[in-house]
């Protein structure tokens, strides 16, 4: 399995980073993709990345919700360090309308001018788009008929969302929700099918069924396989996790056998 979404590096991980990851590699899960959040992220991200090396991969972005009047001095940085080495994707970018509508417009800019970098530097987009996703899709189409491709991370939408995020050739990344009783996303990817599909924890954030409540980590990936492999009785486990490793795997242009 591949983690494309956990931040295992946060405090939450820190009396226990090596535990957590131990936990992941006997769960099943080969790699775990790493977005960063802002400026005061990074060496924390970057120090995970040392530790764990050809397992975590670090991405490059600046998360919406610390978007401010002073973006564009945050975004100076995002643009310093994509020249300065190589990361897996830009991310985690977007808009978010849950917690904060006051800086909508500069999150706006501050998306577009990453998916410009993304382009640049030859490299996907992980999305954030929380209480956004139709803000986010019309957003993301002029990029997508650029040639840009990623991710909607942490995907909670409905039918016809997901099929204009896969029209647009982008992935739907698929998280505990899914495992939720009463989220209606269940529903919804057993019309879609996983075909276009990724697996993510979010960790430390939104850890599925049983652990619901509880810290998330990579760990519990193989718990939103498992239920997403029950919403198609005519697949089985493993092709879902040889699906959507291989779409993760193509997605952040790693080979397979690749720190493996």
């Amino acid at each position: 399995m591949i983690e494309t979404h956990a931040h295992i590096y946060l405090d939450e991980f820190s009396a226990d980073i090596d535990l957590v990851v131990n936990k992941a590699r006997e769960s099943g899960v080969d790699h775990i993709f790493m977005p960063n959040v802002d400026e005061t992220t990074i060496d924390a991200m970057l120090a995970v990345e040392r530790r764990y090396p050809g397992f975590c991969h670090s991405m490059m972005g600046l998360h919406p919700c610390s978007v401010d009047d002073k973006f564009e001095i945050k975004l100076r940085e995002v643009e310093e360090w994509l020249g300065k080495r190589k990361f897996s994707a830009v991310g985690e970018i977007g808009t978010d309308l849950y917690w904060d509508k006051t800086f909508l417009e500069q999150q706006k800019e501050a998306f577009n001018q990453q998916c410009e970098l993304a382009l640049q530097y030859h490299l996907p987009v992980v999305i954030h788009c929380r209480d956004s996703i139709d803000e986010t899709i019309a957003l993301v189409k002029p990029f997508a008929e650029k040639g840009l491709n990623g991710v909607f991370h942490c995907f909670t939408g409905d039918v016809r969302q997901a099929q204009e995020i896969i029209e647009m050739d982008f992935l739907l990344g698929i998280g505990g929700v899914v495992t939720f009783k009463n989220s209606g996303l269940d529903k919804v990817m057993a019309q879609i099918g996983f075909d276009r599909v990724i697996l993510e924890t979010d960790s430390p954030y939104l850890a599925p069924t049983p652990n619901r409540g509880k810290r998330n980590e990579p760990g519990y990936l193989h718990l939103v396989a498992e239920k997403l492999a029950s919403l198609f009785p005519e697949s089985n486990l493993a092709e879902v996790i040889d699906k959507t490793s291989e779409n993760a795997l193509k997605l952040f242009n790693l080979e397979p056998e690749d720190g493996l």
